[in-house]
């Protein structure tokens, strides 16, 4: 299911959207609304293999890839908290649907900091944030060998 199904916005709008909110809290609550709408992972879905390692909340994400020399990474994901579940949904935004070289090249931390995340997240968030972007990478990297 790529991030059309899922109704989740592209990642350009939600960084429209986070300029339009001035307050932290509304942003905080905004990225809450994110988590959402993003479809419940199946029970299948949560089984070890697709544990993020690195996140304090559990966070599973299962990806599938097309076929190819180039090819198009698709993601699901969820955690069992609100807001990490929201910012699974952030990262889905950035990433589903791209090839695995477009992944590579996607600066996350540069879209992270425009969203002004690291710096309202506690440490602990911050880190699981950048292991499931490292999971994307590594995803990509395995599919594209």
């Amino acid at each position: 299911m790529d991030q059309a199904d899922a109704k989740l916005p592209a990642i350009d709008e939600i960084a429209a959207d986070f300029e339009l909110l001035d307050e932290w809290e509304d942003r905080y609550r905004y990225v809450i609304e994110l988590g959402k709408a993003l479809p419940p992972l199946s029970d299948s879905d949560r089984i070890p293999a697709n544990k993020v390692h690195g996140c304090a909340s559990q966070v599973w994400l299962a990806t599938t890839a097309d076929s190819g020399a180039d090819p198009r990474l698709h993601f699901r994901g969820d955690s069992d908290a609100m807001i990490v579940r929201g910012l699974v949904a952030i990262a889905l935004s950035l990433f589903d649907g791209k090839t695995a070289g477009e992944i590579e090249a996607t600066d996350a931390e540069a879209m992270f900091d425009r969203l002004e995340l690291r710096a309202h997240l506690t440490t602990q968030r911050s880190n699981g944030l950048r292991a499931l972007v490292d999971r994307i990478k590594n995803e990509a990297r395995q599919a594209a060998a």
